[in-house]
């Protein structure tokens, strides 16, 4: 039984593609793409005769139902997104969840991530890091999520709008504080642009409209990049004993800073954070 492939495709430069991957959408039965120009272009580019079929926020509902007989007929199904790894960021979440619900497998053609490549040349650590896509709208939601951030170690990757960079490295240097950051720009492609500074440095140069894709790569707070992602992960999970336990995130925040030598601040924020995941996780 053929599965669902999930294939990653370039960021920019139509040269940064595997080999397998060009196997994979060459053979695939049918060609699912957020985008369908943009994939037609690398199929061109790469004599792929495959005809893209749309899939995006408003029609992938109504996709599944098709994909499942497809499998079901033992077709081979590809999903590509705009650019690099499908489902970051982008449509197929509710597909490849119906897809495993139903019993078909599912593969990774692992390859291009601007995620990755940003944060490679960052020059900030890689490890541990968190990968919060695109804010939300909302300047309550996201000085919510944000502050939820504030003392934490690990590195932070984002999406951004071009024209709202520059508001964007404002308010993560309002929020945050100091921190060193970069703004990679057009990655791959023939105006690639990577500048590195503080947050606030960069909110300043950027002024004005920007074009193209934009991530931005911002360091931890300062004084926890020394605590494991092993200790991390142990306060996590006692947090969430506690949360599933019916306690609040006050409560919790005093009963554990103390003995486990962490700011009261930050296990109040994480608490918040993982009651806020729970909460949107339906549990």
């Amino acid at each position: 039984m053929a599965p669902l492939s999930l294939v990653a495709t370039p960021i920019g430069n139509l040269e940064d593609v595997t080999l397998r991957a060009l196997r994979t959408l060459r053979e695939a039965d049918l060609l699912l793409a957020e985008d369908t120009r943009r994939t037609r272009r690398l199929l061109e580019r790469h004599g792929i005769a495959a005809r893209p079929r749309s899939l995006h926020a408003h029609n992938e509902a109504a996709r599944i139902h098709e994909v499942l007989a497809a499998l079901e007929a033992g077709s081979r199904v590809a999903l590509v997104s705009d650019a690099g790894t499908p489902l970051v960021s982008d449509p197929g979440e509710r597909l490849v969840a119906a897809v495993v619900a139903a019993g078909f497998a599912v593969e990774p053609v692992p390859g291009p991530s601007a995620v990755l490549a940003a944060l490679g040349v960052s020059g900030l650590p890689a490890s541990p890091f968190a990968f919060l896509g695109f804010l939300p709208r909302r300047k309550s939601e996201r000085e919510r999520l944000l502050g939820a951030w504030r003392e934490r170690p690990e590195t932070l990757v984002l999406f951004e709008s071009p024209r709202r960079a520059a508001a964007t490295l404002a308010e993560l240097a309002r929020i945050l504080g100091e921190r060193p950051a970069c703004l990679a720009r057009e990655l791959t492609k023939r105006h690639e642009e990577v500048r590195r500074g503080s947050l606030a440095e960069l909110a300043r140069e950027v002024q004005g409209a920007l074009r193209g894709e934009v991530t931005l790569v911002v360091g931890g707070a300062p004084g926890t990049a020394a605590r494991s992602s092993a200790e991390v992960g142990d306060l996590d999970a006692e947090i969430r004993r506690r949360l599933d336990a019916g306690e609040g995130s006050g409560a919790i925040a005093k009963a554990l800073a103390a003995r486990r030598g962490v700011r009261r601040r930050e296990v109040y924020a994480r608490a918040l954070a993982l009651r806020g995941r729970s909460c949107a996780s339906g549990r």
